[in-house]
């Protein structure tokens, strides 16, 4: 969620094609689901948190300081949120709707009403799968999902699902502060699904871009995203093997994840892969709480903006409300397993 200086170099270059970030690299490539113990072991995991409905309100805490990474949002705390319909639960399908503002009259420049939802629980290992119907849309919206523990860098940042404007596909990546090695092996990364967009992932508060990988499936972010009915993200967390990335479009969620008995070794070839033989996972990584938010502007989608096809500029978005109208989170449920 930090700004992602030397991946925005490339971002804007591809994004003159399409507006979005990874528009020249649009070859998904297919594999088949087979077991694959370079990315998973073969084991069935069970849930040790489901957050759904009300859940996302009783147990996570909204955020409302200034927005770390500059955006343009005024972020509201769970009893303004709810009460300007900006977080509520819909009482047809138990989805939780986390929005940004769409109705208020903002100038230029100024800070429109936004959510941000941290867990109150923190991790160190597991596996994680976020399924959402669809993500925030729209010109200057920067939403993610993500995970970051205390004391930015040191204990590093996951980012699993971000984009930035019109950005065709999700881009992946972490974040490491120490002095233990961690870097993408460039060897194991010609086999996965995504393209790499950086292999150190070390950062700093002045040069944090991360190691990343970017989606080649335009189901992945965006209108893409929303108009396959949304889809499901999973990050499995394994400190003796690795990080690794899988999105799976509505349509091919796999039924071990549906009927919540996952094993990601029947998944197939990941999105993205870190592994433990070259990034030190638990030294890197640990006690990491759970993030959900929408920025608008900031420091990577006002620096993309120009290169996005998108009108005017960020600052001026900024004051057209219905460009927000669609830059919502529906969250079927966030599930945690070990």
């Amino acid at each position: 969620m930090h700004t992602l200086y030397s991946i925005l170099v490339a971002s804007i270059y591809l994004s003159t094609l399409a507006g979005a970030q990874k528009h020249l690299r649009s070859r998904h490539r297919h594999v088949a689901r087979t077991s694959n113990s370079t990315y998973a072991i073969n084991k069935t995991y069970t849930v040790q948190d489901f957050y759904q409905g009300e859940d996302f309100f009783n147990e996570w805490s909204f955020f409302t300081a200034a927005d770390p990474t500059g955006g343009n949002v005024a972020y509201q705390s769970l009893q303004d949120a709810t009460a300007k319909g900006l977080a509520y639960v819909d009482g047809c399908d138990n989805s939780t709707v986390l929005a940004v503002d769409s109705t208020s009259s903002i100038p230029a420049g100024g800070n429109r009403p936004s959510v941000r939802i941290t867990s109150n629980k923190s991790y160190s290992s597991g596996l994680f799968i976020l399924d959402a119907a669809a993500m925030p849309v729209g010109c200057g919206t920067w939403p993610s999902f993500w995970s970051t523990g205390p004391n930015w860098p040191y204990a590093g940042e996951i980012d699993i699902v971000e984009g930035v404007n019109n950005q065709a596909t999700n881009q992946v990546t972490l974040h490491s502060g120490t002095s233990q090695a961690c870097t993408i092996d460039t060897t194991l990364s010609k086999s996965v699904t995504g393209h790499v967009l950086g292999t150190n992932c070390y950062s700093t508060p002045t040069a944090d871009a991360g190691c990343a990988f970017s989606d080649t499936d335009p189901r992945s972010f965006g209108y893409g995203f929303n108009n396959a009915g949304g889809g499901v993200f999973a990050l499995l967390w394994d400190n003796s093997l690795g990080m690794s990335v899988w999105h799976f479009a509505r349509s091919d969620i796999p039924s071990d994840i549906t009927n919540r008995a996952p094993n990601p070794a029947n998944w197939g070839v990941p999105v993205g892969f870190w592994s433990a033989q070259t990034c030190d996972i638990g030294a890197n990584f640990y006690q990491h709480s759970l993030v959900i938010d929408t920025t608008i502007c900031g420091n990577w989608a006002s620096s993309a903006y120009s290169g996005s096809g998108c009108p005017s500029t960020c600052s001026a978005m900024v004051a057209n409300a219905t460009n927000f109208v669609d830059a919502k989170w529906i969250l079927n449920y966030v599930a945690v397993y070990h």
